[in-house]
């Protein structure tokens, strides 16, 4: 593979923007995403909805003018920590660059970003079967939530509205 840049982007630069609903639309049309691509309203809300968003932070690999992967994160906060965390809320890299370092060149960076914030912690999702993204993530030292034993681990749900 040719080498690769991350940036983090700029989302009043038409490129980065382009790049954000490309990739984000590649990621949903993923069985591990959503399985469809996104609505025509989403794709043109996207951007705007980001921009005004106040926590949004996001990465983008680029081979040369060629985006192949996005890191979209949301900076929150850790009330157990009292300090600031960044979840990783969308990781993708296109098909064609998977197996390749670009997911985990993305989580570096923004796991760079946090430590610079003064973040406690990085969270993310990801589907149970989705057994090669697991195995990144695993060994960049992500792990199932435990507080206490007894309580056993956390689960993410969701609700729709």
């Amino acid at each position: 593979m040719q080498s690769f840049e991350i940036v983090e982007a700029d989302l009043n630069r038409m490129e980065h923007q382009q790049a954000v609903v490309a990739l984000i639309d590649a990621y949903a049309r993923d069985p591990m995403g959503n399985g469809r691509p996104l609505a025509q309203e989403v794709r043109r809300a996207l951007i705007p909805g980001l921009q005004q968003h106040p926590t949004t932070v996001i990465f983008l690999a680029y081979q040369a003018d060629t985006a192949i992967g996005i890191a979209l994160c949301f900076r929150g906060f850790s009330t157990f920590a009292a300090r600031p965390l960044i979840n990783i809320h969308d990781l993708a890299v296109l098909p064609a660059y998977r197996g390749q370092g670009v997911g985990r060149r993305l989580i570096e960076q923004v796991e760079r970003k946090a430590r610079n914030l003064g973040c406690c912690k990085l969270t993310l999702e990801v589907q149970e079967n989705n057994h090669r993204a697991r195995q990144v993530y695993e060994a960049m030292g992500f792990a199932q939530t435990q507080y206490v034993e007894a309580a056993g681990s956390s689960l993410f749900l969701s609700k729709p509205l």
